[in-house]
């Protein structure tokens, strides 16, 4: 299929589309949280990497990871066209999500990264889930 634009104007029209975050993934978390009675999370907290959720008192960073923008191979999502820009940008992100947990580890906080696929069939980890059993608590 032929673009109507030029390479440069597509590529100008990209770079101006802004991310709104992932907020379906973050609703159903903050759904999982309350039927959990998981409490103590805020959200947009001035942190290194930006988390989605962090938990204060527990110095925990909790990442809700798109499949296909963090490289989580569930449904095999790489595009065919334009591969290797795709492979390269997704290899960027990897590399970075290893640079902000390296980072947050450094200043003691927990870092969780849970994947959509994880979050809509509600598969956290074990290891998070345990930071909220009755006996952390």
């Amino acid at each position: 299929m032929v673009d109507c634009f030029s390479k440069k104007k597509r590529s100008d029209i990209m770079r101006a589309v802004k991310s709104r975050g992932n907020r379906s993934t973050e609703i159903k978390l903050i759904e999982f949280f309350r039927k959990n009675k998981i409490t103590g999370w805020r959200r947009n907290q001035n942190l290194y990497g930006k988390p989605d959720f962090v938990f204060p008192k527990k110095n925990l960073a909790l990442f809700a990871d798109g499949c296909f923008w963090h490289g989580h191979n569930c449904r095999n999502l790489r595009p065919r066209e334009n591969a290797d820009y795709w492979n390269e940008k997704i290899e960027r992100n990897k590399k970075r999500d290893k640079k902000v947990k390296r980072i947050l580890q450094s200043k003691g906080w927990k870092v969780f990264r849970v994947f959509e696929c994880k979050i809509k069939t509600e598969k956290l980890p074990v290891k998070f889930l345990e930071f909220f059993s009755s006996a952390a608590l």
